[in-house]
């Protein structure tokens, strides 16, 4: 069933024994984030952490990719929307202008919904296919664990726009540093089995062995004690803040917004003039 009961719901919800399935659904636009699946997505994880029944959470994505990352440009594009802020206590973006206005709205949807979900006391799953894109890395990096089809692919192309990665930077931790840097300088894909090599991805599957391999792992994970599962997913995130990852994101988040600016005065726009179009071209 979808989250709010509608089938025209940017985001659909199933309860599958002890696993709670959350998959993102706007295929037609290659399931790009705007800012309706983000809070449909908080939602979901919501009503998952809630129930005492569930104790793992998958995240998908329906149809050929898992997510082109922000949306840019689409119809349903909604940045000039407001939705009940949840994330972070701070005004809202609508009534405000320039840097003020990006700051609010990225501060909220993007950095600060993917540290609430990374800190979701349950183990999740990101199960992947075709594209993960910028944005899209963020949605899979918040999970503990990313399950991945042999036609995934990866990139994290936003330094054409001139902005030095997407907004939740967890490239050193999740990548390592020489590939982050690889990764950010270049704009290129990256192939799911060199994700893995990078220790990226958990495992690779067929593509029509995705769903049931990763239903497979999430119900053996599913046995384990639930508390001790949170307490062990804790432990291992404290451990990456102590090494820097959550005022690493805090320092960057300042130069993706100092960008930002940069690109405003500069040129047409925050984004440096690119678009959805344009930078699917440049790869």
């Amino acid at each position: 069933m979808s989250v709010n009961g509608s089938p025209a719901d940017v985001v659909r919800y199933e309860r599958r024994g002890p696993v709670a399935v959350v998959t993102m659904n706007r295929p037609e636009y290659r399931n790009a984030q705007n800012s309706a699946m983000t809070y449909a997505l908080d939602t979901a994880f919501a009503r998952a952490v809630d129930d005492a029944e569930v104790k793992v959470i998958v995240l998908a994505g329906a149809g050929k990719h898992f997510s082109a990352g922000h949306d840019i440009g689409s119809p349903g594009r909604d940045a000039d929307r407001s939705f009940d802020r949840r994330a972070v206590l701070w005004w809202d973006h609508v009534d405000r202008e320039g840097g003020d206005q990006r700051f609010a709205r990225e501060s909220e949807v993007y950095l600060g919904m993917c540290r609430r979900w990374r800190e979701i006391p349950k183990p999740m799953l990101a199960s992947v296919q075709g594209a993960c894109i910028a944005g899209g890395l963020m949605l899979a990096w918040v999970c503990d664990l990313i399950v991945a089809a042999d036609d995934a692919f990866f990139a994290d192309p936003v330094v054409r726009m001139g902005i030095p990665g997407v907004e939740y930077f967890a490239h050193p931790w999740v990548l390592g540093p020489r590939a982050a840097k690889e990764v950010l300088f270049t704009g290129d894909r990256f192939s799911v089995r060199q994700a893995k090599e990078w220790g990226m991805v958990s495992r690779i599957v067929a593509r029509d062995e995705l769903e049931r391999e990763t239903m497979a792992l999430a119900e053996k994970i599913a046995a384990m004690p639930q508390f001790g599962l949170a307490l062990a997913k804790k432990a291992v995130n404290q451990a990456e803040d102590l090494m820097g990852l959550r005022s690493g994101m805090d320092s960057v988040f300042g130069l993706h917004h100092f960008a930002h600016a940069h690109n405003a005065e500069t040129s047409e726009d925050s984004l440096g003039g690119q678009s959805a179009r344009s930078m699917r071209d440049a790869r």
